[in-house]
């Protein structure tokens, strides 16, 4: 593997309930073939909706690939955007997953805080993204739905220290196509590790302007 690449994993999640193709595995898909550019090593996975397989697959990307960044995408009926969501949440799960399955703790992680933000910097992202004519509206949120997205989301801010991002996305045709969600997902990434990078290097300069200082 190129040592100057960036390892970027990119999920969406299989069908489930009225979802018979689900758009965020379509949007995923739409991105795999445009790539992210030859400076990042892009893998994507399709995450079953079921809370156990979340619980073993996560983590297993994130040890399998050490990535600089991991994306997960899923579908909201309710969206007419494209979605950026700045925090994942513990508890509150009680709705069954494709196995009719549901914690017990009704939590991601026992003991785990009650919310964990993202390294990201979203309202920054979603205002970059908004401003390069892309032709699909962006925007961001707080509330990833305590199902199986926010579910996901929690386990990989939790497993990563916040370096993960959640997109959700509407049905495909309501409005956007395929194309057009994985043109979006392009863009939004690209800025995703731009903002991280910036991040990276503020907390380096910040760390030798103390050095130097003492």
């Amino acid at each position: 593997m190129d040592n100057n690449k960036q390892t970027v994993i990119v999920t969406g999640f299989g069908p489930f309930g009225e979802h018979m193709v689900n758009a965020s595995w379509v949007a995923v898909q739409e991105l795999q073939k445009l790539g992210l550019g030859k400076k990042v090593d892009l893998h994507v996975c399709e995450v079953p909706v079921e809370y156990q397989k979340v619980q073993s697959l996560v983590p297993s990307l994130w040890e399998q690939y050490h990535p600089q960044l991991v994306v997960h995408v899923g579908v909201s009926g309710m969206a007419t955007t494209v979605t950026l969501e700045k925090c994942g949440h513990n508890y509150g799960y009680k709705g069954l997953d494709n196995s009719r399955f549901c914690p017990d703790s009704q939590c991601c992680i026992v003991g785990g805080p009650d919310c964990i933000n993202s390294v990201i910097d979203m309202e920054s992202v979603c205002k970059r993204v908004s401003a390069s004519g892309l032709g699909v509206t962006v925007s961001v949120s707080k509330d990833a739905g305590r199902y199986l997205c926010d579910f996901t989301y929690y386990t990989s801010l939790y497993l990563s220290q916040g370096r993960s991002a959640f997109v959700h996305v509407p049905p495909i045709g309501k409005p956007y196509s395929g194309p057009d969600l994985g043109r979006a997902l392009q863009a939004i990434i690209r800025e995703m590790l731009e903002n991280q990078d910036q991040e990276e290097e503020e907390i380096c300069c910040h760390h030798l302007h103390s050095m130097t200082s003492s």
